[in-house]
């Protein structure tokens, strides 16, 4: 077993459940599941058929959320990573893979030093650059996103 892969994969699910549920909170977007683990396993039994196979590559590349407006006029496709060091050359990286098949598409970093939030296509363009989520409150209230971060940072030791 390697031990630093399965911590970092148990981060990268802390993650997800810290976006899901400080999104939640919000009580501003509708929260859906999109990455390829919640869809796969459905379609996989269909993988011998030509067309399928191309819907499951493409969804094996998904973004993990799907974050929809309460007045159902926005919707943002999110992909979510952990970063305990959140390296500019990785993350524009993930961002241009994100949007070779996903465009427009947002990257949430969730790091020890804070949450961070753009569109993808920003974080390409600026070389992995991420802005912070705090911008007065449209994502998400700053009290919230203080409370998360020290749950997230209890994971951390």
């Amino acid at each position: 077993m390697d031990a630093e892969f399965v911590k970092d994969l148990i981060k990268g699910k802390i993650a997800e459940i810290i976006f899901e549920q400080m999104f939640r909170e919000s009580g501003k977007f509708t929260i859906l599941h999109a990455g390829y683990e919640y869809t796969l396993p459905e379609l996989a039994q269909y993988q011998h058929l030509a067309e399928v196979k191309a819907v499951i590559e493409n969804i094996r590349n998904a973004p993990d959320f799907v974050l929809i407006s309460q007045d159902k006029k926005e919707v943002y496709l999110v992909e979510v990573k952990y970063r305990s060091h959140r390296r500019l050359e990785e993350l524009k990286e993930i961002a241009e893979k994100t949007l070779e098949v996903w465009n427009p598409s947002w990257l949430f970093i969730a790091s020890p030093d804070g949450f961070f939030f753009e569109p993808c296509n920003t974080v390409a363009r600026n070389n992995g650059e991420i802005g912070p989520l705090y911008d007065g409150g449209k994502w998400v209230e700053p009290g919230v996103q203080v409370e998360y971060l020290k749950l997230l940072n209890q994971f951390e030791r």
